[in-house]
């Protein structure tokens, strides 16, 4: 077994890669350095898990010893920094959302064909024993036809989350709570309902004094002709997140855990006993599946072991941005707006011009 060598980059969300899946999956993975501007925060982690620590993104990337490069900076720096680092010839994870446009992320598609790494986007919230089951339960056919989702990411955010240089910003975080919080949800209601064909979006800035909004819905066509709703919110007293869906033959819901929707066990309520009885073997086969971060990096190695395409790939990344596109232009607009997109659609470049 290959034990990979990994650079993470930001401390922020990038603590929590650490903790939880590469200096917690020994064998697979050593964290061998952690690179951060701010100084105390490097070496608080650096002392703590005895890797080296450094402030040169460029330094870091150009290492050989480094195999995976895991890329938690702010938004705005993730297309320029993941482009480098496939550039170096690493492996390279990133957390959301993973560029800023169709455009960049048609360009970064193009640059990981290129490269001799591979490329993850982060989407933890597809790991776990209750997103496992159910996904095995759609994939085997039990579920039927999809029908309805509603998807719900309302947590609270005070002041002091917001006092940093970069959040609430357009410029750097390139969106408010529907991209930096809701993202999670909306991609694992579309991994399991399918694409999306058409979305309505409202958004506002209601409670705090930021440039991005903090509470959004949407409605949402799929493809196949069911619809859904997402709706986040920032400043909700009872913090929770919960995905409800309702197939023709079996219904699934989460728990109200905030941050690990993945997790188990979700309701899982079938049309008849039969159907049932199918659902709580896959469940009872599903329930020590890993979560989160420890789940998605244990399934990376596996791929890269095997030499198969990642366990999340761009094109989820791509319809997660193409859903951001069409919500905040529609929250603009007033008005539907369909995907795909035209080829020549302006919008394709970014949504920021929406947004502002």
């Amino acid at each position: 077994m290959t034990t990979y060598r990994v650079a993470v980059i930001g401390l922020g969300v990038g603590r929590g890669h650490v903790e939880e899946a590469w200096a917690n999956l020994p064998g697979k993975f050593e964290l061998a350095v952690v690179c951060d501007l701010d100084a105390k925060r490097r070496r608080d982690v650096a002392a703590q898990y005895g890797c080296d620590a450094s402030e040169d993104f460029d330094g870091v990337i150009a290492r050989e010893d480094i195999d995976i490069v895991d890329i938690c900076t702010p938004p705005a720096l993730h297309m320029p920094q993941v482009k480098a680092a496939l550039a170096a010839g690493k492996h390279v994870v990133c957390e959301k959302p993973l560029a800023g446009s169709l455009d960049d992320i048609a360009e970064l598609e193009r640059a990981a064909a290129e490269a001799r790494g591979v490329l993850m986007p982060v989407f933890q919230y597809r790991f776990g024993s209750g997103a496992m089951a159910a996904r095995r339960i759609i994939d085997e056919g039990i579920a039927g036809k999809a029908l309805v989702a509603t998807a719900e990411t309302h947590w609270y955010r005070d002041a002091a989350y917001f006092d940093n240089p970069w959040r609430g910003t357009l410029k750097a975080e390139l969106g408010g709570t529907m991209t930096t919080h809701a993202i999670h949800i909306h991609d694992m209601m579309t991994w399991m309902m399918g694409p999306v064909a058409a979305v309505f979006g409202r958004m506002d800035t209601r409670i705090h004094a930021i440039e991005t909004e903090d509470v959004a819905s949407a409605s949402i066509a799929f493809t196949s002709g069911a619809v859904g709703s997402v709706s986040a919110c920032t400043a909700s007293q009872d913090e929770f997140s919960r995905l409800f869906m309702a197939f023709e033959n079996v219904s699934f819901e989460t728990t109200r855990a905030p941050y690990a929707v993945g997790r188990g066990p979700w309701t899982i309520t079938a049309r008849d006993h039969d159907r049932q009885a199918r659902c709580d073997r896959i469940a009872a086969d599903c329930a020590n599946t890993p979560e989160r971060f420890t789940g998605q990096m244990t399934a990376f190695h596996e791929t890269l072991e095997a030499g198969a395409p990642p366990p999340v790939g761009v094109a989820d990344a791509r319809a997660a941005i193409a859903f951001l596109t069409a919500f905040y232009r529609s929250a603009a607009t007033g008005r539907q707006i369909d995907l795909p997109l035209d080829d020549n659609d302006p919008a394709r470049a970014g949504w920021l011009a929406a947004v502002g």
